[in-house]
């Protein structure tokens, strides 16, 4: 049977697995990768209105063991249909746009799962506006559909663009730009030269899981005089064998507090696979990231920017609203989860005329408008390291960010069908059932789900974005709390049968 190739679609980027370490059967194959990168050069000759001979793209790919296969299968169709390919070879997802500009290209693909285990991998388009939408990356594997059943058919030239054209592959050392540009950025930040040496008397100690973010260390910090010992995991290896390459996962987290403190080190920084997200921890050993990390990008944005309005994602906390607008005289706009909801939210709030200067994910996903709304890791924690070489340390700049005492997530399974209009169903009985508590109160700014306020604490409940799962977030600022939210809400889980809320006796 015909592989539909839009199984492979994960919101806005394309995905799948690649190698049978773990016994899985390979979806993204070669084939699939020629078809899809053919029909990318289709897709932008169509966008751009020049013959596909007269595109020009830039390649990268983070460390993953099939990112060599899966490189080598984009070439091979992108030369048949004649592109000029600027061959960047280990690289992060962030600099891949900016090859876009800087070498002036017509898009840009980047070989890339981020967090994800080291058996899948996927494909990151950009063009000079930026990453795709979605909507751009189901009509690319619908074109990459027709050109497997074209090829299937035996039809000439197999539905491909331009086979008799033949393209050129040119090696860039496109980080090696993209590491000066970092230096550059500290340097003009601090009003220094980089023989000046401006960040010795600094120990920051980089973990890059193995992943792409390597180069943070030995190309960006230790030139202007950085000490970097301590410093682990710089070392590319797709198998990640230390610890999930993920500012979010708990282990990789421990893995780098513990390495802050053994090296006495001042800042600590923690990288995803390809740098597009990063997390920090202080001199104390104490982790910068989630709320935390919103609030110190936050206080670094609204700087030149009084009253800008920050645009998270939904599940960001009650304290963090206070900080932003309280403490920083900021405003804080909730929006949907998905690093490309804020993105595009920021987008539109900046068209109509709103100062608005940060959008960022909880999950670590940060973009500054100065940086084109690009969210890239290595961009959010030069800002930072330059606020530590000013004398402005990350937990003293959020020193007065409430912290809940205790938070949660609980993911309950949706059984019917139609997961979607259950879902909904249930959100709106929801609502109904927190308007008849006295106790209970709506939130105002409901623009996913519905996140309500309780003694001591709130609940959100919504709906995932791609799956048949209802995300429930719980925060309190009291010790138990979560527990007790939990009990006010197990009758109403109970009395819906199409949900699985199993876990909440747990």
């Amino acid at each position: 049977m015909t592989q539909d190739y839009l199984k492979l679609k994960s919101g806005t980027d394309v995905r799948g697995v690649a190698s049978d370490l773990f016994g899985k059967p390979v979806d993204l194959t070669d084939e699939a990768v020629e078809d899809i990168a053919a029909s990318f050069a289709s897709w932008l000759a169509h966008r751009t209105g020049k013959p596909t001979e007269a595109l020009s793209l830039a390649l990268g790919h983070d460390s993953r063991i099939s990112a060599d296969r899966i490189s080598g299968a984009c070439k091979r169709a992108l030369l048949a249909a004649g592109l000029q390919i600027f061959d960047c070879g280990l690289a992060s997802t962030p600099a891949m746009f900016l090859a876009t500009l800087r070498l002036k290209t017509d898009g840009a693909i980047q070989i890339t799962a981020s967090h994800h285990p080291a058996d899948r991998n996927g494909l990151k388009f950009f063009t000079p506006s930026g990453g795709l939408e979605g909507e751009d990356i189901a009509a690319i594997l619908s074109g990459a559909m027709q050109i497997k059943i074209a090829r299937e058919a035996g039809e000439p030239e197999s539905g491909r663009v331009a086979l008799s054209a033949k393209g050129k592959v040119a090696p860039v050392a496109f980080m090696d730009t993209y590491a000066k540009i970092l230096r550059d950025m500290i340097c003009g930040d601090l009003g220094r030269l980089a023989e000046e040496a401006p960040l010795s008397g600094l120990h920051i100690v980089v973990d890059a899981g193995n992943g792409a973010g390597g180069f943070y260390a030995t190309q960006v910090l230790e030139p202007l005089g950085a000490d970097i010992s301590g410093s682990q995991f710089l070392e590319p290896d797709g198998l990640f064998p230390n610890h999930i390459p993920n500012p979010e996962n708990e282990t990789a987290m421990q893995s780098i507090q513990a390495a802050v403190k053994a090296a006495r080190a001042d800042l600590g920084i923690i990288f995803d696979t390809d740098v597009d997200r990063a997390g920090c921890v202080d001199a104390s050993g104490e982790e910068i990231n989630r709320n935390r990390l919103v609030a110190l990008a936050s206080a670094i944005a609204l700087r030149g920017n009084p009253g800008g309005t920050i645009v998270t994602d939904s599940v960001t906390s009650d304290g963090l609203k206070v900080f932003i607008e309280q403490t920083l005289g900021g405003v804080h706009y909730r929006y949907r989860r998905g690093y490309k909801n804020v993105i595009n939210k920021a987008l539109e709030l900046t068209k109509q005329g709103v100062n608005c200067p940060l959008a960022i994910e909880t999950s670590g996903h940060a973009a500054f408008r100065e940086n084109y709304f690009l969210d890239d890791g290595a961009y959010l924690i030069t800002k930072i390291v330059t606020e530590l070489a000013r004398g402005n340390r990350p937990g003293q700049i959020i020193a007065a960010l409430q912290d809940p005492a205790e938070a949660a997530e609980f993911r309950f399974a949706i059984k019917a069908e139609d997961f979607r209009a259950c879902g909904e169903g249930v959100l709106g009985r929801l609502e109904a059932f927190a308007e008849r508590q006295s106790d209970m109160k709506i939130a105002d700014d409901n623009r996913e789900g519905l996140r309500v306020s309780v003694p001591g604490g709130w609940f959100l409940l919504r709906l995932s974005v791609h799956d048949p799962i209802l995300p429930l977030n719980i925060e309190s600022d009291l010790p138990g709390g979560v527990e007790a939210i939990v009990q006010r809400l197990k009758p109403f889980f109970a009395a819906e049968p199409q949900i699985d809320a199993s876990i909440l006796e747990q």
